[in-house]
């Protein structure tokens, strides 16, 4: 009897080194630093620059030139670069078709506090009518996610309209000063907010400066209140009359329909940013996604 010829074993794939320290490599050499690396990796810099030196101890070559400036890329590491990014890009992809197959009619949308609380929550009711069997998980955070890694089907943050190809204008923003009407009642010029507690947000301690300056108004903008890491915490104390605060257009309007906030002195300044929604794959491609989209346009 013939013996039969033994079965083959499978080719060995070549040992990789160990994903973290590629991931941490990548994201420094894509981002340009090793604390926003950090932070978009959600670990410290420490351990950042620990990955990426047992990268470079497992390889026997150097990724990075260190200097006191900060980092630069070899040669062998800028080459590197392009493949990675691409890769990791296609494993992110990998990863948010599984979450969709498994929860098809799922939306994960990433935004600021500010804007879940004041701007998203009130439309959530129109998402809903668009796509009726839709269930929406909102996520906060302080940053925008990277749509091709992270398992968001869309981001909405107040961004450069023209930040790049996907990056959509939801509405534009402007800021003014806002304050409940009885205090409105004794602002009959700029220059009366000299004598008001001014409430400021630590996201955007500088609105009003650039008020001031846009405007000419002439503030001394001595510190004279609170700052509030929270937008939507320091708006409830501007409504419960704690002082006058620099309202963003598109986060007040709903306070300023219902009466509860007035703009007493009439001076807008317009911002180059804007809310804006970014999605992870183009329009066209996503039926449940498109309608979600025109239903955030239209509100």
């Amino acid at each position: 009897m013939t013996k039969p010829p033994p079965t083959p074993k499978p080719a060995q794939r070549q040992k990789l080194p160990p994903l973290n320290g590629l991931r941490a490599f990548e994201a420094v050499a894509r981002l340009g630093s090793f604390v926003a690396a950090a932070d978009e990796l959600y670990v410290t810099p420490a351990a950042i620059s620990q990955q990426i030196k047992a990268l470079e101890g497992w390889l026997g070559l150097t990724l990075f030139d260190r200097h006191a400036q900060g980092v630069t890329l070899t040669d062998a590491g800028r080459n590197a670069v392009p493949d990675l990014t691409r890769a990791f890009d296609l494993m992110g992809g990998a990863v948010g078709t599984l979450l969709r197959k498994a929860s098809p009619l799922t939306i994960r949308i990433a935004t600021l506090p500010s804007v879940a609380h004041l701007w998203l929550a009130p439309r959530l009711g129109a998402l809903r009518a668009a796509v009726p069997d839709l269930r929406i998980s909102v996520t906060t955070r302080e940053t925008p996610p990277n749509l091709m890694r992270e398992p968001f089907d869309l981001s909405l943050f107040v961004l450069d309209p023209i930040a790049g190809e996907g990056t959509l204008t939801v509405a534009p923003d402007e800021i003014f000063p806002v304050c409940t009407p009885e205090i409105a009642a004794r602002l009959t010029s700029p220059s009366d907010l000299n004598r008001e507690t001014l409430l400021r947000d630590d996201s955007w301690h500088e609105d009003w400066m650039w008020w001031n300056t846009r405007t000419g108004a002439g503030l001394e903008l001595q510190p004279s209140g609170p700052v509030f890491s929270l937008y939507g915490l320091a708006l409830e104390e501007a409504k419960h009359g704690a002082g006058v605060l620099m309202g963003h257009g598109f986060l007040v309007e709903e306070q300023l329909a219902s009466g509860a906030l007035v703009a007493p002195l009439g001076k807008r300044v317009p911002l180059s940013q804007n809310l804006c929604l970014r999605l992870g794959k183009p329009r066209g491609q996503d039926e449940v996604i498109d309608r979600i989209v025109e239903a955030l346009l239209a509100n």
